[in-house]
C-alpha cells in the first residue's frame, strides 16, 4: 500500500480492507473505557484579533493541530529547534500571553531522532504542570549539548552512527533534564519512533499506549536515547523489552505516522473524519541541495557504499518522499492544512564543525530567511513567495485562530486519555535556562 493511501480514509476511496487493517492495529492500543477520558479545554489566553478569515474547516469543532519534527538532518536538529523558537515567539505576541508554550497550541506531537528529543523537552510536564522547556530554552539546550546527542568524528562504516550506543555523557545529560519522567508525564500525546532489532520492525513510543498499560510506559530519557542513538530498554513494569536503534531508520519524517495515529484514534480525536480536519506543521532539519553538490555527493556515495554519505542521502530522500505523499493526501487543502518547513544547507560540513552555541543559533536563524519550498500535487516542488520565517508567522496565526475558536465551540475537539503522572516532578532546567506501527512483545 502506498504512503499516500495509508493516510486516507474510505471516504477518499482508500481500499477498505487496508483501512480496516490500520484501524485494528491502532485500536489494539487505545482505550475503550470512558472513565479514563476527559474533555480538553482551550488553554487560558486572552482573546486576540483574528487573522484574515479563511474557509471554515470541514469539522465545526475545529482542526486537530499536529506537530511533526524530523530526525537530525544537516543541522543536527538546530533548524527545527530555531523554527519552534520563532513559532513560539510569534504565538506569544499574537495571544498576548508571555508564558505561552508550544505545547499549548498543539494536540499531538511526533518527533524522530533529535526531533524526538525536542518533542520530549517541549511536552514533558514540569513544575506546576507546565511544559518543562520553552522553545527558546530547548534550542539553546540543543546548541550547547549537540555533541552529546549526535555521533562524533568520522565513522568507520555506514552503520556506525546508526548503531551507536548512547554513552555515559548522553545518559547523564538526559537523566539530569528528564529525571524519572515517563511517557505518561507528557502534557499532550507524543509519538517517538525507533527501530526494534529484536522484532525487526519499527516501534512507536506513544503516550496513549503508556496511559493504557505499564507494559508500554517507558522512561522518557531512555526513549530519547533510543530515538537519537540506540539503547536496550525495558518498560517501567519490566515486561516489554526493546533493542532500539535510531528513530531516523524507522521514520526520519514522522508526519505520516502522526496522521495515521490521529485518523485511527477516534477515542481521543472523535471528530476527525479525514485530513481536512487536521492542521499539520512538519519541520525539517535541513538538507543538502543539488546546487551545493548533492548530486556529486550521491555519485561518490554510490561508488563507495561504505561512506556515511549514503545514509544521509537515503534519509533525505525518505523524508522528501513522505512530504510528497502527505501533500498528495491533503489534496486541495495542502496549502491551508499542511505546512512543511525545510532548509537547503550548502555548508553542512562547516555547520557541524562549529562549537560555539551563538554561532550555531545565528546559522539556524539565517536558514529561516530562505524561501519556503512547497510540494505541489503531481508537479514536484516550487519555491514559495514567503520565507520559512514568514510561513511560520502564517502558521502561528492559524494556530491562534484554532485556539480561539475552541473557546466559542461547546464541542470538544480532542478528548485526551488521562492517567496519573508516574513522577511528581522532573529535574530542574539545566544551564540552558540559563500508536505503534509495530510492537515489541512482552518478555
Amino acid at each position: 500500500m502506498s504512503a499516500a493511501a495509508a493516510l486516507m480514509e474510505p471516504s477518499f476511496n482508500m481500499d477498505k480492507l487496508s483501512y480496516e487493517i490500520f484501524s485494528i492495529l491502532e485500536s489494539k492500543f487505545l482505550f475503550d473505557d470512558p472513565k479514563f477520558l476527559v474533555h480538553a479545554t482551550a488553554d487560558a489566553a486572552p482573546p486576540v484579533a483574528m487573522p484574515s478569515p479563511r474557509d471554515a474547516p470541514s469539522s465545526s469543532a475545529g482542526r486537530v493541530r499536529v506537530l511533526s519534527v524530523d530526525a537530525s538532518g544537516a543541522t543536527d536538529g538546530l533548524f527545527a529547534a530555531a523554527s519552534l523558537a520563532r513559532l513560539e515567539c510569534s504565538l506569544r505576541k499574537l495571544s498576548g500571553e508571555p508564558s505561552a508554550r508550544i505545547a499549548d497550541f498543539f494536540d499531538v506531537a511526533a518527533g524522530s531522532g533529535v526531533g524526538g528529543v525536542l518533542v520530549a523537552l517541549l511536552f514533558t510536564r514540569g513544575p506546576a504542570g507546565r511544559p518543562l522547556f520553552s522553545a527558546a530554552e530547548a534550542v539553546e539546550f540543543l546548541a550547547r549539548n549537540r555533541r552529546a546527542l549526535q555521533p562524533k568524528g568520522k565513522k568507520k562504516s555506514v552503520f556506525s552512527a546508526i548503531f551507536r550506543r548512547s554513552g555515559d555523557t548522553t545518559d547523564r545529560l538526559l537523566r539530569r533534564v528528564l529525571g524519572d519522567a515517563t511517557l505518561r508525564d507528557t502534557v499532550k500525546p507524543v509519538l517517538i519512533p525507533c527501530y526494534d532489532l529484536s522484532t525487526g520492525a519499527p516501534f512507536l513510543f506513544s503516550r496513549a499506549d503508556a496511559v493504557e498499560t505499564d507494559g508500554y510506559d517507558f522512561l522518557l530519557r531512555e526513549v530519547c536515547a533510543a530515538t537519537v542513538a540506540s539503547a536496550k530498554m525495558r518498560s517501567v513494569d519490566g515486561r516489554t523489552t526493546i533493542d532500539a536503534v535510531d528513530g531516523g531508520v524507522a521514520a526520519g519524517n514522522p508526519a505520516a505516522a502522526a496522521i495515521t495515529h490521529v485518523l485511527n484514534n477516534r477515542m481521543e480525536f472523535p471528530f476527525v473524519t479525514g485530513v481536512d480536519d487536521l492542521l499539520l506543521v512538519s519541520l525539517g532539519n535541513g538538507e543538502s541541495t543539488a546546487a551545493c553538490g548533492r548530486q556529486r555527493e550521491a555519485r561518490r556515495a554510490l561508488m563507495s557504499p561504505s561512506r556515511p554519505d549514503i545514509v544521509k542521502i537515503a534519509g533525505e530522500g525518505a523524508s522528501d518522499m513522505v512530504d510528497q505523499a502527505v501533500s498528495m493526501a491533503f489534496g486541495p487543502n495542502r496549502t491551508s492544512n499542511y505546512v512543511r518547513i525545510q532548509a537547503s544547507v550548502c555548508d553542512s560540513g562547516r555547520f557541524r564543525t562549529v562549537d560555539d552555541a551563538g554561532q550555531l543559533l545565528a546559522k539556524a536563524e539565517e536558514l529561516l530567511a530562505q524561501k519556503n519550498v512547497e510540494s505541489v500535487l503531481f508537479q514536484g516542488r516550487r519555491v514559495s513567495e514567503k520565507s520559512n520565517g514568514e510561513k511560520l508567522e502564517w502558521v502561528s496565526a492559524e494556530l491562534i485562530r484554532e485556539h480561539e475558536g475552541r473557546k466559542k465551540c461547546p464541542i470538544p475537539v480532542v478528548v485526551f486519555k488521562q492517567g496519573s503522572p508516574r513522577s511528581s516532578s522532573c529535574s530542574a532546567l539545566s544551564s540552558c535556562s540559563g500508536s505503534p506501527m509495530a510492537t515489541a512483545s512482552p518478555r
